[in-house]
């Protein structure tokens, strides 16, 4: 069996259903080349609309059995086994072809759901009629969708704007080769379908019976909507096929006549034969071209029939269409639809006679007839434009209507070329009931675009232009008919869901001929009373067209202001019997004029201004053209005529025009509104005192809104009135002369936003369920808040006053709306659900924009309002505040479904989904909202996650919703994510979690889904991926646990495609994203990067994914791809993006930075699949992963690694631009400011391009609103700032996308270190690489963050690469590249230190929010450490390079001085880990750089040091600094030692390592600081203990630092040698200080416990002494204090020698002494005590190899005893003993008792030091049967310091002990045989530390007197034996010498000591 092919079949990823979307605009992401190839594939089936998926056959069926198949697009397909039962049952239920029904079956299966996993089955019968009766609905639906293919190809065929014009014209001929056959073969098609009986499968079943028979009546109407777009474009208008057409309408009743009309009974079914008839009727008017006849005239008749063209030219066909169906249409009425029967009544004429008596023609008489009020055309006319789907979108929807395109052009142009034809015919102003006439044309004007009447049917003729003619002659009397007709004209009734920037401007258009039209009107009517009265009649209804010519005798000043000139003609229009006299004059006057003095006279004689005088009927005025005073004419005068319920109407009609020709045009409302105040007529002829525009609309609307109020409950409120004002009031406030007065009379108004009053309003909506008035206040709020947001640019004069009254009557008006309408809205009455949601839309709405536009974190102007808003809903939100906004999402799904039922699609909810994440997380966190107005009880009181994912997954609602809802998804999981306190998963709130995800990635699968909406859905699986553990676990795995058994044989199986899945396989076609779709190529990788961050977590699910090399060959082959360079990113042109003005430049820098991306997270995802391995164990080598071998190539070629690292430290950041926007916001705007336009979107959520950073829709409002000159100027002005910030965005989009490709290198490039450091031959190409890159970074001149973090990560770049070159060998090699190289990095380090734009001082300060100075202080380290290593080299460097280092050297302890004073300085005000940090990296820098072998001269950085004064800020921080660490325990606890202190001290012991330094050091008085510390007081008590019971397992930081001050202490003592005074002032102090604490631990005993910090310390006290007693004065020369500290020691450390002999000589008591404190040393020992020891007992020589830690112990004790050894000697005159010196040595020379005894607890004698000789050189014997290079110990160190043990290091240590001992003992031995007078004064001495130590003297009081003979006895014995010791040790010190090699050491000591033995004590008498 063939494999299945790779590619997708098309056929079945995309249906019908959505390739009608595609071919009707709702799916822009589809090319033209793309679509003409979908088609291409199922031209066949457009060809047949009778059996379009053919029929069942054999050939089909065995291709189906085969198991494979081709289908007609070539895509090879697999068929399953289980899934042929299906496909059979299919192909036999629907009679169709088995290959069509398997991609039928499939596609189902793809676009529907799989509902072999949602059904439970059986494998049984039942199971397969229930999956196939699931499938009918969709079968039915693809079937329709099919035909109606043909309406878009038409469309597009005819329009040459359409995007696939060129492939509609391509492939209609092939669909329809011969046209009027299709037509023929279409109506035939109808005809068969209203005469099909029923399938047998439905016939016994009433509810498929039914449910069929409206899919055949839904078939019915696709056909008739194809024959009319057919006919309206494609085929044309033959005389047969009209009357074909015409047959068929009347043979089926126009639909009406169906086989099966008794299914159709119901309201559904009765609603689509309406749908038919409608379809009919423009049908029937469409092929009779009457529009054509208009523009063309009559048609010509002459000449032999033809056979082409229209049916005019076939006389056969005209004449059997005027006898048969003009004439004829009486015939069975009786059968016709209720809604045209009187239509047709009324054609019933005698068709025999064609003239009447009065020798009419027939047309006449048939005219005569139609256009009689009885028969109702134009009644039946409206209802067809007001009541039906097919001219009315939102009867469409709210019917789910099956018409395809509802309110077509098309089908507006049918009608009015039957109404342009009537008016042909017949006078417009002879036509009876012209009111109706007038409805019929704003019914028709009022859905569509009005440019085309203004600029054709204008100046095409008089008959296009007359109904627009004849209601402006008879304007002002009948006041309304024309303001409604001017008002349709403006375009303002167009839907707002198809809004664009066309329809705007085409609007615009509108609205200025309006405007024009409205100035200049050439005539006006007047109405004067006659002297007898009558019933009053309507206007119009006479014969006579004409009438006699009036002229006027006085001049007459008409309403509005106009001068009538004497002896002007008027027209008569009213008849003889008439009760007025009404006379149309000549004479151009002003409409709006006479509009607004209507206001002024409403308000007048309302009387809501007091005061307000009223005007005379005759007032003096000069005319302009006599002497006569003219005559002035009042409104009441002319014979207005009003509504019989009131006037209120014709105000409201006013109000709207008004509004709408203001609206969004503010140049054009500036001309209106200067029209209307300018020369005011009403002020000349009342008073200076007339109100206003502004104040008359609020005046009528505070009155409307006072009436409303004291209503009687169920009277009518003057709703029209309310919410004209309203709408006008919000218009105005967006022209900035009028806005200021609009907030001012806001301000005063006392109705307006007034509980009580406005109330009443809002009341009687609530009882009729309507809420127009609600709505317009929620507009006229938002239109508040819009202008105050967007003028805050604006110049003013008494700006902050203005911004004050803002505040105030917006924080008013919020209040109302939360109190009276957010919080009520969702318990009220609706009579379309859909406006709950519309009411809640925009409450929502306008708290977003609030939020959005001024953030409440900021101060400034009218961050009240926001900090208002985000109080009531978030930080101080209640109950009731959240409550309903969850209620709105969580019961628009049932309600959905509940619309759906009752097939009101146009209640369903839109935009439900806008809000901020905080509010939702608390609702969410607290399970509110679900039981606020819910309308299907408890079972639909839904999770709001749940409503919000199936928003996410439902193809069925508005576009936007979709959207809305996975970007609150993923605020809510980013919020969650960063809670402080338990945050709930997100699981736990899915009802299914499982269900949930597999619909999310089959959203983000789908190719064909809204690529916004699958972008969203990527982002949050990403980010629940790497936020949501659980979450992120569903979406990688597809399910909670694997399947405990696998499938059956023959069973299907349930396979979840999980996102990790999908993900690769879009990985697999990155070429194709990477050219077409490389944002979507970016989103997916971001998963999978994500994915990888939790690697460890996901381990077993990508152990099969880490082994695929293909994967990573795709990822490493995207890595390589080429990057174009940078586009240009400087705006200069706008263009229109779905509806909003975008640059031109977006695209492509979109395209572009989303590459950049792309690679970033490739190589991010390779770096931490390198990294997620665990590192080998010394004896293993490390494994090479796929990931690592699909990019090593890289890094082997030289130029393919530079060319990615040249990407990778590129970066277009343009600082100019920022610059250039300050600069001229400067001058002009002094307010703008960058920062108030910040994105509020998350940063995972931005899109790449010219939105990014900052929202260029805010500055374009705020620029447009604010623009109060509106010239040219202004508007170039405002123009440059928005290209302005549009390349701001553009160039930070690129910026953005280097710097993560640089991030992503840098973190590659440290994950592949181990498999490149040992490579010696890598090494130059790596510096040789940083060699190129560093010079770009150090000549960087540009400056600001952005480039401040590109400089971090280009630093940290650099920085990986000298990594990889310092361990790929010891030091740099003497090749001349390789130290050239180096050389050149130095210098560009050099010249990075010190440069003035990125300045690391100020780095380190914290002034820039990107520091780097971290990564510089690394790089320096490097450099420090390399150049060390050079200076050691055999070939000493060349002057210049020398030069160079040192000049590095220099900058960068400069620099580090002046940081180390910065961060000590900043550490005493507050506890940072950041500065602990930076405190570490500044010391360990300092100190290398101040090594005496690359800084032999101190002068320099000494004199800084100085200068800062940072030593004596050291030692203030230090006096501060919590040493114990228990302030930061937390911090302690996790780093394992204090803040501050450590580094403090490493500072201090660097600087008393050097003499020079340590002098100063000793100057800033550090012993003073030190005695003043933080343990100042445990220290002098002696309670600075090991541990810590704060701190368990770890080692005390007090200790650690005690013995870090003793060092510190002991290196300045040994710097300052003989310096008498600051011993005695200073270190004799801190000596007495610490004497409890250091006598604690020199008096430890074989019987306490043993630490490795207490060694520490015992070797640091040591240390101290030593240095005391090597810089002190000889003994002779002495002061007193240093004599008794030194006595004082001696006696301490006799005793502790004493025990450590013992220790020594019984190593395994030494290992039951020891005590753990850290988890390191506790695993040591343990390990030690498994191992059996193969040391003898008796020799009780340890092992090192099998006891490694105590191995090493016993190294250090013996260091430790030689150091006190050592300091003895340096105590006593020993070496002035050994040359025999002729001073006699003094009381305090012998310490050591001479004798044999060793007893613990007693000083350490003769015997001890002869005993600890011996013992050593026995060790010494075993050490020097080893190799001196072998290790003795392989385990880690336990200090940072140590090293591991080897043999030589052990030899040298047992040699300096043995050495120290011998020459200590043969000196004592010397100086108590040479004095023997020393016995007799005794050898005790005083203790200066007898305070600290209660216990007697060492010595006895009692002197006991020896003899000479007794002294003979003991010195034989004890030299005898001490020469044996010596004697030996020659020997195997000579041994020793051999095997370590040392040749330096020239005298032997034994030697030496041997002959001082011999003679002065043996030899000696």
């Amino acid at each position: 069996m063939a494999a299945e092919s790779s590619k997708r079949s098309k056929l079945i990823d995309v249906t019908y259903q959505q390739l009608h979307l595609l071919l009707s605009g709702y799916e822009p992401n589809t090319t033209p080349e793309q679509t003409g190839e979908i088609l291409q594939a199922r031209i066949d089936p457009l060809k047949d609309l009778r059996s379009p998926f053919g029929k069942p056959n054999a050939e089909s069926r065995r291709r189906v059995d085969s198991g494979s198949v081709t289908l007609r697009d070539g895509v090879l397909v697999r068929v399953e086994q289980a899934d042929k039962d299906f496909i059979f049952a299919i192909s036999a239920r629907f009679n169709i072809d088995e290959v069509e029904a398997l991609v039928l079956f499939r596609s189902f299966l793809y676009n529907e759901g799989n509902v072999l996993q949602e059904m439970e089955s059986n494998g049984d019968d039942a199971f397969m009629h229930r999956v196939v009766d699931a499938f009918s609905l969709f079968y039915h639906s693809e079937r329709r969708c099919l035909a109606r293919l043909l309406v878009p190809i038409f469309r597009a065929q005819e329009h040459e704007a359409s995007f696939f014009h060129t492939q509609a014209a391509e492939i209609l001929p092939q669909i329809i080769p011969d046209g009027p056959a299709f037509v023929q073969g279409v109506v035939a098609h109808y005809v068969d379908k209203t005469r099909a009986p029923l399938d047998e499968a439905s016939s016994n079943d009433p509810r498929l019976a039914s449910r069929w028979a409206k899919e055949n009546l839904r078939d019915q109407l696709v056909l008739l909507e194809i024959l009319f777009w057919a006919m309206w474009s494609f085929v044309p208008r033959q005389g047969p096929i009209v009357v074909k057409i015409y047959e068929t309408a009347y043979e089926a009743k126009l639909g009406s006549v169906q086989r099966n009309a008794t299914l159709l009974l119901d309201e559904e079914g009765a609603r689509l034969q309406q749908d038919c008839a409608a379809v009919w009727l423009l049908l029937m008017v469409e092929v009779l071209e009457l529009e054509t006849f208009s523009d063309n005239g009559n048609p010509e008749v002459s000449g032999p029939p033809s056979t082409e063209g229209m049916y005019t030219s076939h006389p056969d066909s005209l004449k059997r269409i005027h006898n048969n169906y003009a004439a004829a249409a009486v015939l069975a009425l009786d059968e016709c639809p209720p809604a045209f029967r009187s239509f047709f009544d009324s054609l019933d004429v005698q068709s025999g006679r064609p003239y009447s008596k009065n020798r009419e023609p027939v047309h006449a008489l048939m005219l005569q007839r139609v256009l009689d009020p009885s028969v109702g055309l134009l009644s039946l006319l409206l209802s067809l434009l007001t009541t039906t789907p097919l001219f009315v979108t939102s009867i469409a929807w709210k019917t789910d209507s099956s018409i395809s395109e509802p309110n077509a052009v098309a089908y507006r142009s049918v009608v009015k070329g039957l109404l342009i034809a009537l008016s042909e015919l017949v006078p417009v102003e002879l036509i009876p009931e012209f009111d109706t006439y007038i409805d019929v044309w704003v019914a028709l004007l009022g859905q569509s675009e009005t440019r085309s009447f203004w600029q054709y049917d204008m100046t095409k003729s008089k008959a296009r232009r007359a109904i627009l003619d004849v209601a402006r002659s008879r304007f002002p009397v009948q006041f309304t008919p024309l303001l409604r007709l001017l008002g349709a004209l403006t375009g303002g009734g167009v839907d707002y869901r198809q809004q664009g920037h066309s329809l705007l401007e085409a609007r615009a258009q509108c609205a200025q001929e309006v405007s024009y039209f409205l100035e200049n009107l050439p005539t006006a009517c007047t109405g004067s009373q006659a002297l007898y009265e009558k019933v009053p009649e309507r206007y119009g209804s006479s014969s006579k067209a004409l009438g006699p010519t009036y002229i006027n005798l006085r001049p007459l000043k008409l309403p509005g202001g106009s001068i009538l000139p004497t002896r002007s003609t008027g027209r008569l229009l009213s008849q003889d019997s008439e009760d007025f006299v009404i006379v149309s004059w000549q004479c151009e006057h002003s409409g709006w004029k006479l509009l607004i003095e209507a206001l002024v006279d409403y308000v007048r004689r309302k009387r809501l201004i007091p005061g307000l005088p009223t005007p005379a009927a005759s007032a003096p005025a000069v005319s302009r053209t006599t002497s006569q005073l003219p005559v002035i004419l009042r409104l009441e005068g002319i014979g207005i005529d009003v509504d019989p319920h009131g006037d209120s109407s014709v105000v409201a009609v006013a109000l709207d025009l008004l509004r709408t020709v203001i609206s969004d045009n503010r140049v054009l409302a500036a001309q209106v509104l200067s029209s209307l105040e300018s020369s005011d007529p009403t002020r000349s002829t009342i008073g200076s005192d007339t109100p206003d525009l502004v104040q008359l609309t609020v005046l009528i609307l505070e009155d409307a809104l006072m009436r409303s109020a004291q209503q009687r409950t169920g009277t009518q409120p003057e709703l029209a009135l309310i919410t004209s004002a309203m709408g006008l009031l919000a218009g105005l406030l967006s022209l900035p002369g009028y806005a200021p007065r609009v907030w001012l009379f806001a301000r005063a108004s006392t109705v307006l936003f007034d509980s009580p009053r406005t109330r009443g309003a809002m009341t009687a909506e609530r009882a009729v369920g309507t809420y127009a008035t609600t709505q317009a206040l929620l507009n006229l709020t938002h239109a508040l808040w819009t202008e105050a947001s967007g003028t805050l640019l604006a110049p003013h004069d008494g700006k902050a006053r203005l911004i004050e009254i803002k505040e105030e009557v917006l924080l008013r008006a919020l209040r109302f709306v939360h109190v009276e309408v957010w919080v009520e809205h969702a318990g009220w009455k609706y009579a379309q659900l859909g406006t709950r949601f519309e009411v809640g839309r925009l409450a929502s709405s306008l708290y977003a924009d609030i939020l959005d536009q001024v953030p409440p974190d900021k101060q400034g102007p009218l961050s009240l309002v926001s900090q208002a808003v985000f109080e009531t809903l978030v930080s101080k939100a209640t109950n009731s505040s959240i409550s309903p906004l969850i209620s709105i999402v969580t019961s628009s799904g049932a309600v959905s479904h509940r619309i759906h039922a009752s097939r009101r699609l146009s209640d369903l909810p839109t935009h439900v989904c806008r809000s901020g994440p905080c509010l939702l997380e608390q609702a969410l966190c607290s399970r509110a909202g679900s039981d606020s107005g819910s309308f299907g009880g408890g079972r639909h009181k839904a999770d709001p996650l749940d409503v919000l994912t199936g928003f996410v997954e439902d193809s069925n609602t508005e576009s936007t919703v979709p959207l809305e809802s996975i970007r609150l998804l993923y605020a809510l999981c980013s919020s969650l994510s960063m809670s402080q306190f338990s945050a709930p998963s997100i699981v736990g709130h899915l009802s299914d979690p499982e269900a949930t995800v597999a619909a999310l990635v089959g959203v983000a699968r789908h190719p064909y889904h809204d690529l916004d909406v699958r972008l969203g859905v990527w982002r949050f699986m990403a980010l629940a991926a790497e936020k949501e553990p659980a979450l992120g676990q569903l979406f990688i795995v597809g399910q909670f646990r694997a399947p405990k058994e696998a499938p059956a044989e023959g069973k299907e199986k349930s396979k979840c495609v999980s996102a990790l899945e999908v993900a690769r396989e879009m990985v697999a076609g990155w070429n194709g994203y990477w050219e077409t779709n490389p944002q979507l190529l970016a989103a997916v990788l971001g998963f999978l990067a994500a994915v990888w961050q939790r690697g460890l977590e996901h381990k077993p699910t990508l152990a099969e994914i880490r082994k695929d090399s293909e994967f990573w060959n795709q990822l490493a082959g995207l890595i390589k791809e080429d990057i174009s360079p940078a586009p240009e990113y400087k705006s200069n042109e706008l263009v229109e993006i779905a509806g909003f003005l975008r640059s031109a430049y977006h695209e492509s820098i979109s395209l572009h930075s989303y590459r950049v991306l792309s690679k970033a997270s490739a190589i991010r995802i390779i770096g931490l699949d390198i990294g997620s391995d665990p590192a080998p164990s010394a004896t293993e080598q490390r494994t090479k992963p796929e990931s690592y071998c699909s990019v090593e190539g890289i890094f082997k070629s030289e130029e393919q690694f530079s060319d990615q690292l040249h990407d990778a430290i590129f970066n277009a950041y343009d600082p100019t631009l920022y610059a250039d926007f300050s600069e001229k916001a400067k001058g002009s705007f002094p307010d703008l400011a960058l920062k108030h336009f910040d994105s509020r979107d998350l940063m995972g959520e931005r899109e790449l391009g010219d939105n990014f950073a900052f929202v260029g829709t805010l500055l374009q409002m705020r620029m447009e609103l604010s623009n109060v000159e509106a010239t040219d100027a202004t508007f170039n002005l405002a123009d440059e700032f928005v290209h302005t910030l549009f390349s701001i965005n553009l160039n930070l989009s690129l910026a953005y996308a280097s710097t993560q490709l640089g991030q992503s290198w840098q973190a590659l490039l440290v994950k592949v270190a181990p498999f490149l450091q040992g490579d010696v031959k890598f090494r130059p190409v790596v510096l040789s690489l940083a060699a190129k890159i560093s010079p770009s970074i150090a000549s960087e001149k540009r400056s600001g963050d952005i480039i401040l973090t590109a400089h971090g990560v280009r630093l940290s770049i650099l920085l990986a690469l000298l990594e990889l070159a310092w361990f790929s060998g010891a030091v740099i090699g003497d090749e001349k590249q390789e130290v050239d190289s180096f050389v050149k990095v130095v210098g560009s380090i050099h010249d990075i230190i010190v440069s003035e734009w990125q300045s690391p001082i100020e780095s380190v300060r914290n002034a820039t929010q990107s520091p780097f100075h971290r990564t510089l202080l690394q790089i320096i380290y490097f450099c420090a450490m390399e150049c060390r290593g050079l200076t050691h080299r055999p070939k000493p460097l060349s002057a210049e390079r020398r030069l160079v280092a040192s000049s590095m050297i220099h900058v960068a302890l400069a620099f580090v001085i002046d940081a180390l004073r910065s961060v000590f300085d900043a550490a005493r005000t507050r506890l940072d880990v950041d500065l602990d940090a930076d405190m570490q990296l500044l010391v360990a820098v300092f100190e290398q750089c101040t090594r005496s072998d690359i800084n032999p001269s101190t002068s320099f950085w000494l004199t800084r040091c100085q200068e800062t004064s940072v030593l004596q800020s050291s030692m203030e921080l230090f006096a501060k600094t919590d040493l114990s660490g228990l302030s930061t325990l937390q911090h302690t606890r996790a780093r394992k030692q204090a803040l501050y202190a450590p580094h403090v001290l490493t500072f201090h012991v660097a600087l008393a390592s050097i003499q020079s330094s340590a002098e100063r050091l000793a100057s800033e008085r550090v012993l003073v600081a030190y005695s003043n510390s933080s343990m100042t007081m445990a220290i002098s008590s002696g309670q600075v203990d090991v541990t810590l019971p704060e701190l368990p397992g770890e080692r005390s930081p007090a200790h650690w630092a005690y013995c870090v001050m003793l060092s510190v202490v002991s290196g300045v003592i040994s710097a300052l040698g003989w310096q008498k005074h600051f011993f005695d002032a200073e270190a004799s102090g801190f000596i007495q200080l610490c004497g409890n604490q250091i006598t604690k631990a020199l008096l430890w005993t074989v019987g306490d416990p043993l630490t490795l910090p207490l060694v520490e310390e015992m070797e640091r006290v040591v240390n101290l002494f030593y240095s005391i007693a090597s810089s002190a004065p000889p003994e002779g020369h002495r002061n007193e204090t240093t004599q008794k500290v030194l006595s004082a020691f001696s006696t301490k450390a006799l005793l502790l020698l004493q025990q450590l002999n013992y220790t020594l000589s019984h190593p395994n008591h030494l290992a039951s002494l020891i005590e753990p404190v850290t988890a390191e040393e506790r695993a040591q020992l343990e390990k030690d005590s498994r191992l059996q020891p193969s040391q003898s007992i008796a020799t009780e020589v340890i092992d090192p190899i099998s006891r490694p830690f105590l191995a090493k112990l016993v190294h250090r004790f013996y260091n430790l005893t030689s150091n006190i050894v050592y300091t003895l000697i340096a105590i006593s005159p020993a070496e002035d003993i050994l040359r025999g010196s002729q001073y006699l040595p003094s009381r305090s020379a012998l310490v050591v008792p001479v004798t044999f005894k060793a007893v613990l607890g007693e000083p350490a004698s003769m015997g001890t030091l002869i005993e600890l000789a011996s013992g050593t050189l026995d060790t010494l014997g075993h050490l020097i049967s080893r190799p001196a290079g072998q290790a003795l110990t392989i385990t880690a160190p336990t200090r940072p310091s140590e090293r591991p043990l080897d043999v030589r290091a052990a030899i040298l240590a047992t040699r300096g002990t043995i050495e120290a001992v011998l020459f200590y003992a043969t000196t004592q031995l010397g100086a108590w045989v040479t004095t023997p007078e020393l016995l007799d004064a005794g050898a005790g001495t005083a203790d200066l530390l007898e305070a600290a130590d209660e216990r007697p003297s060492c010595f006895p009081e009692r002197v006991t007197a020896i003899t000479e003979r007794m002294r003979r006895g003991l010195t034989g014995e004890i030299s005898s034996e001490l020469k044996v010791v010596l004697e030996r040790a020659r020997n195997l010190l000579a041994k020793c010498q051999q095997t370590t090699g040392d040749k330096q050491s020239a005298v032997d000591i034994t030697n030496v000591l041997l002959g001082f033995l011999n003679q002065r004590v043996i030899g000696s008498p």
